[in-house]
């Protein structure tokens, strides 16, 4: 009965010869090959451990009509034993793919077992892509048939592509590494080899490389400093989108990827410790950079400036920003609108003295107040504002005064009336700008037509430069006269000229610039009504940064007289460029263990939420795979130990017989 179970073929049909697959057909395996293939994808290990066993001749690398071979039709089928036993023989093809395969479908411990194998020893193997390695072997499958992946795809690529944490931990402690793609514009021998060679080829492995990067899985593993290489990936990835138009969307997702991975991290907080560990950047980072106080807030700092608009205006970097803001005022926060204007006015009203003051003892406690970012802020905008009014009352005299400036004539004013643009446009300036060059080109153009007829006209449009710019422009209106063209004289040739241009123009400046122009504004409002509390808190967020600065505590003119503490501030940073300031090591290594230590449990806690968030979306399916798998693997099992048993019975009952016979010829 077991025989008949083994040799039935299932997917006879499946296996048969079709024009599309000539290279590799059924009609190559031989009827044992077929067996074998069957009981490799089924799960048969008796069968699988029968054939290796005793049939030394065995082609274990035959493949099917698709092109794979045993392994990949057990790893494929999640047939761990079977792999084990697979992975005992010598000479054992396509193990890269297997491995790949394995990954691709998340099969941890197949995935072990591959990397048990003898062909990993010694960790190349994980380092180079199947175009990289020895093509003369067979761990991969060269000739593109079998093989899912790319042949610049890495283990660790995929792995990190697949999002599989555990995976790529076990990568990572063999030694393999995703290797930083070289800059758009090298012209390294390689990177020109490959352009020449092949340009898609090229631009598909740093794209590829890029999405193994910017996995989460990736950067939370392999990084000591997570947060800071998801911020620089992020901007990498944003100049190469402007760069590589080709692959623009396919860059921005990443970088938006590596901007949700920090805004993630920065959301699984739960305490203020955390929040500042995340906000704040090492001692080794902040060497060159002006600290703030107790805190750096480096990373911060880098993310505003690549405007990672998400992870500045989450509510736990708000808070922290609020805090640092009220600065040795925690009680103000909770009091009233009143309160905080009094406040405001107090310290307008006050300023003089309030800054002779901090000149004076800037240490002292009213000098503290005044260093914190609130006050200076106060400060700072009552003695702008007052320069306006200042300002104002100094040219109230002079609103209707004479039009020149003193000492000047006409032909004095400045030449300079434009500033070079630095920035790249917008679709929104560029669409302006078509439309005052097609506003100007219809103006002088109706000009140049009509100008000869002037007096001769049903009224005066066109015939003067101003005219045909009043008239063109109240017809963006709908207030100007299709009579505009008409002439008193009878030119029809002229006249209807005029007609077709002042309808050109009518098209192409109402029906469509204008309501392009109209629209774009319309989605530029609403972009910036969906975000609006985003683009708020970033923007206030900003504004508070300047202020957290050392430094610049005394408004103008305040600041003209430079203060003592100034001046031992000035001695103090000459000192220590000329000379070697020893710092307190053992503290700042104290920070940073802690730091790595927060980091450490920030990172194991995102983990564990994307894996169950992968669970939770899996496990209807992932449950029923297992389920299938486990009742296959049984009932091969069961069977073998079925037929063990009618053996064994079998065996029992002739020695029973033998025994009755030998009784029945003692007893005669």
């Amino acid at each position: 009965m077991f025989q008949r179970v083994v040799a039935k073929p299932r997917r006879q049909a499946l296996r048969g010869a079709g024009y599309l697959f000539h290279a590799q057909s059924c009609s190559s395996l031989s009827m044992t090959e077929e067996r074998f293939l069957d009981a490799a994808e089924y799960g048969n290990v008796p069968e699988v451990r029968r054939m290796l066993t005793e049939l030394p001749d065995l082609n274990i690398n035959c493949v099917n009509y698709m092109g794979q071979n045993a392994l990949q039709l057990a790893v494929s089928n999640e047939h761990l034993e079977v792999t084990k036993l697979l992975l005992r023989k010598k000479h054992l093809a396509r193990i890269g793919d297997a491995l790949l395969l394995a990954i691709s479908k998340g099969y941890v411990r197949i995935v072990e077992a591959i990397l048990s194998h003898q062909a990993f020893a010694d960790g190349q193997r994980l380092i180079n892509s199947p175009s990289q390695a020895d093509t003369c072997d067979d761990f991969f499958a060269y000739d593109e048939d079998g093989t899912l992946f790319s042949h610049d795809i890495t283990p660790i690529i995929l792995a990190s592509q697949c999002h599989e944490y555990e995976i790529v931990h076990i990568l990572l402690m063999k030694g393999a590494r995703i290797e930083h793609p070289h800059d758009y514009f090298c012209q390294c021998r390689d990177c020109s080899e490959q352009q020449r060679h092949d340009s898609f080829c090229h631009s598909q492995s740093r794209i590829n490389a890029y999405k193994g990067l910017a996995s989460p899985a990736y950067l939370s593993l392999s990084n000591e400093d997570p947060v800071m290489a998801a911020l620089e990936l992020s901007n990498e990835l944003a100049v190469l989108a402007n760069i590589e138009k080709e692959f623009t969307n396919d860059y921005k997702k990443l970088s938006m990827q590596c901007k949700d991975f920090v805004v993630g991290l920065l959301d699984l907080c739960q305490n203020t410790e955390e929040v500042e560990a995340i906000l704040n950047g090492d001692a080794d980072s902040c060497k060159n950079t002006e600290t703030f106080g107790r805190q750096n807030l480096i990373r911060l700092k880098l993310a505003i400036k690549y405007e990672v608009k998400k992870f500045v205006a989450h509510p736990n970097c708000q808070q922290q920003l609020l805090s640092i803001w009220y600065e040795n005022l925690s009680g103000l926060r909770q009091q009233t609108i009143a309160v905080k204007i009094l406040l405001v006015l107090g310290v307008v009203v006050g300023l003089p003295v309030l800054a002779l003051v901090y000149w004076i003892a800037p240490s002292s406690k009213l000098g503290k107040l005044m260093c914190g970012p609130f006050l200076k802020f106060v400060a700072h905008a009552a003695s702008f504002i007052l320069f306006l009014c200042l300002l104002v009352l100094n040219a109230a005299d002079r609103f209707e005064g004479p039009s020149l400036l003193p000492n000047m004539t006409t032909n004095d004013y400045p030449s300079q009336l434009f500033r070079m643009k630095t920035t790249h446009f917008t679709w929104m300036e560029i669409l302006i700008i078509s439309w005052v060059i097609v506003f100007v080109a219809f103006m002088v153009g109706m000009f140049n037509l009509y100008s000869y007829y002037l007096g001769a006209k049903y009224n005066d449009a066109f015939t003067t430069i101003e005219e045909s710019f009043k008239t063109l422009f109240w017809a963006i209106f709908g207030l100007s006269e299709v009579k505009s063209v008409v002439l008193n004289i009878d030119h029809k040739f002229i006249e209807n000229i005029g007609y077709v241009l002042y309808g050109v123009y009518n098209i192409i400046m109402v029906i469509v610039l204008l309501n392009m122009l109209i629209a774009m504004f319309n989605s530029s409002f609403q972009e910036i009504e969906d975000d609006s509390d985003v683009e708020w808190k970033f923007a206030r967020a900003k504004l508070w940064f300047s202020y957290f600065e050392h430094g610049g505590t005394l408004p103008v003119p305040f600041n003209l007289v430079p203060s003592p503490k100034t001046v031992v501030s000035f001695f103090r940073g000459i000192r220590e460029f000329l000379w070697d300031v020893p710092r307190c090591k053992i503290k700042e290594n104290c920070e940073m263990e802690l730091n790595k230590k927060i980091m450490n449990r920030l990172i194991k806690r995102y983990i564990l939420k994307a894996q169950r968030d992968k669970d939770n979306d899996e496990v209807n399916e992932g449950e029923l795979k297992d389920i299938k798998q486990d009742i296959s693997s049984l009932r091969y099992e069961l069977l073998e130990m079925g037929n063990h048993e009618m053996e064994t019975l079998a065996e029992l009952i002739r020695q029973l017989d033998e025994v009755m016979h030998v009784q029945q010829k003692h007893n005669e």
